[in-house]
């Protein structure tokens, strides 16, 4: 297939490139001087879940060393709630905002996430990143400590399963006397590498030698696409996580609701009571609203009883 060398626009909101952390897994940060890095893409979007999601994922990165995180949201203008956010969990870290081409928003499905990953890509092209190991993280994905290890040991590109993925619960790959030979996945859809995203990692010395590093638009093939850009070979396939039969992330989806909204008079949004602070921060989040009009008053209840909203916060 040809491929086109990546264009995008990288806007960076913020970065740091301080680690903060004395101490990760019991050990001093200098232990760890002479891993690779670990550049760890996380595309994201605005959603009422957004902020918790990415909050319990920071307390899974904050204990792995020598990792860089590449936060890409989808969405036109920078968030600083979410700088001051990355920047308190004192970790490495990079946000940009890579939001999805308006042509492509009303298509059934949507290619989400692309444009927050081909953006990072992008950075690691302009950053000159040979030295290190590109891995796609998904906000809403639980991971356990022990991928980490695993994937920091890849010498070109390195798979593992991926746990409830689909029909079957799992795609990965099948490994026969140590060697990947095929792939247990329940939609193939003509897919030469039929793996989930969260599925492989790719070392940056190998993905650099293919100049036209990519991954389209094209919903569902996000990942064979972007394996084919590199050149991938089934030879070249390390399996990890025991041969490929250990689960190390799992596919994790948060129930999504709608924006929050909670009706109440502005006089009573000011300092006489926590409330004010609270669901203004709670906006800046993007997990709910306030309104003076619109549905049932808020509830507010004192010894099992709703009280007027005058009689508490007056």
């Amino acid at each position: 297939m040809n491929f086109r060398p990546l264009n995008e626009t990288v806007h960076i909101c913020s970065e740091s490139y301080e680690d903060r952390r004395q101490f990760m897994q019991d050990k001093p940060q200098s232990d760890y001087v002479q891993l690779p890095v670990i550049y760890f893409v996380t595309p994201t979007y605005p959603r009422r879940e957004q902020i918790p999601e990415l909050t319990r994922l920071a307390h899974t990165l904050l204990h792995i060393p020598r990792l860089h995180w590449l936060v890409a949201d989808d969405q036109e203008k920078c968030n600083d709630y979410m700088d001051k956010l990355l920047y308190r969990f004192g970790m490495p870290f990079t946000h940009m905002v890579s939001p999805m081409p308006s042509k492509f928003r009303n298509e059934k499905p949507a290619p989400r996430g692309v444009a927050n990953r081909r953006a990072a890509l992008q950075w690691i092209r302009q950053h000159n990143l040979t030295n290190g190991i590109l891995y796609f993280g998904d906000d809403d994905n639980t991971y356990d400590l022990r991928l980490f290890s695993e994937i920091r040991k890849t010498q070109r590109v390195s798979m593992f399963p991926v746990g409830l993925i689909a029909d079957y619960g799992v795609s990965g790959p099948v490994v026969r006397k140590g060697k990947v030979v095929a792939f247990l996945d329940s939609w193939v859809a003509g897919r030469r590498w039929p793996v989930d995203m969260a599925g492989f990692a790719v070392n940056l010395e190998y993905m650099a030698q293919y100049p036209y590093v990519n991954m389209p638009y094209k919903p569902g093939y996000e990942e064979d696409l972007f394996l084919r850009s590199i050149g991938l070979q089934m030879n070249l396939i390390e399996p990890r996580g025991n041969n490929c039969t250990e689960i190390l992330v799992w596919h994790t989806q948060t129930k999504s609701k709608k924006l929050g909204m909670v009706r109440l008079e502005s006089k009573y949004l000011d300092d006489r009571s926590n409330l004010g602070a609270l669901l203004h921060n709670l906006k800046l989040m993007g997990v709910t609203s306030t309104t003076e009009s619109e549905g049932r008053n808020a509830l507010i209840s004192k010894n099992g009883r709703e009280n007027p909203h005058s009689k508490i916060l007056s």
